[in-house]
């Protein structure tokens, strides 16, 4: 088994709220402001899992009066590889900003071969975890996770599957179930996406025959009909009526965590502010309610434990990735 784990104004703030199933809350300041500002880096574009944990963050810290204001930045492509960069360049030292990104990154930063990493910015905490869904268009004459697998056998090539940047989660599953049917990761025909919205599209238009992604991007394409689940990726069920990969009989369990970064050269003082606000925001009941309705399993890890989780997933990320011929 392979285990693994700006400004906006009111309107824009009560929209978000209303999307993310938050309500706003009747008074605006129920804690001690924590930040007066936060300036939030996304390394992705807008609708997936990174830029909804940072909404999420900015929704439920604003109407706790946590944070007076935040700033965001959506910058996209190649797995965070693009952005990332840019957000150790540009906000290098600077206390009142965070970068959202996770284990995609990882997979992204080896299988790109990039110069930076994760080693050049500064760990917070790691805020959440939740399984992967493997789905098909609704009126796809694939009807379950044993039609796929089979295509996978016969015709890999002929079986495109959207997902995240090469090298990332979605990749990597993608792999491990094209070698259970004793085919290769490089015989795989993946379509990498930037973002949650453009991979939907995909899939919604038959452009490509199926795709993966966190629960939470597909949740709501799923329960309107316009998708179909085959499988998930946890230890246990985490849709109603959809099977494990593992009770279907693939050997794979996965969670795809996101966390919170600060640059790189932050003052400790900062940093020790940053994982304070982070560790009490997650201890918040309206975090928790979000989370719950989200599909997110809650995975705090603060400071230096969440450091050496990180060495340790890189060095089992690079495992995996050799193992199924990514890297």
């Amino acid at each position: 088994m392979t285990t693994r784990r700006q400004l906006l104004g009111t309107a824009t703030l009560a929209a978000a709220g209303a999307a993310l199933g938050v309500p706003m809350l009747a008074s605006p300041a129920q804690a001690e402001q924590r930040l007066a500002s936060l300036n939030v880096f996304i390394p992705a574009g807008p609708g997936g899992g990174w830029d909804g944990l940072g909404r999420a963050i900015e929704q439920v810290s604003r109407q706790a009066g946590l944070v007076g204001s935040f700033q965001f930045e959506n910058v996209g492509g190649a797995g965070g590889t693009v952005g990332l960069p840019r957000f150790v360049a540009q906000r290098r030292g600077r206390g009142d900003a965070i970068m959202v990104g996770g284990a995609i990154m990882v997979g992204a930063v080896l299988a790109n071969r990039s110069p930076v990493g994760l080693k050049d910015v500064t760990p917070l905490a790691r805020m959440t975890t939740e399984p992967s869904v493997i789905v098909v268009p609704a009126n796809s004459d694939i009807k379950d996770i044993a039609g796929l697998l089979a295509a996978f056998k016969s015709n890999p090539g002929g079986t495109s599957v959207a997902g995240g940047s090469a090298g990332g989660i979605d990749h990597i599953i993608l792999g491990l179930l094209l070698k259970s049917q004793g085919r290769s990761a490089k015989d795989a025909s993946y379509v990498a996406f930037a973002g949650g919205g453009p991979a939907q599209a995909a899939i919604l238009g038959a452009q490509v025959k199926a795709g993966i992604s966190g629960i939470s991007e597909f949740a709501e394409q799923v329960k309107a009909g316009r998708m179909r689940a085959l499988a998930t990726t946890g230890e246990s069920r985490s849709l109603d009526g959809v099977p494990t990969l593992k009770e279907s009989g693939v050997d794979v369990v996965m969670g795809n965590w996101r966390g919170v970064f600060a640059p790189p050269g932050v003052k400790p003082e900062d940093r020790a502010k940053l994982v304070a606000f982070l560790t009490e925001l997650d201890a918040m009941p309206a975090w928790q309610e979000l989370c719950q309705r989200q599909g997110w399993d809650r995975a705090f890890l603060a400071g230096d434990a969440f450091a050496e989780f990180l060495k340790q997933d890189e060095a089992a990320t690079g495992a995996v990735l050799k193992e199924v011929g990514l890297v």
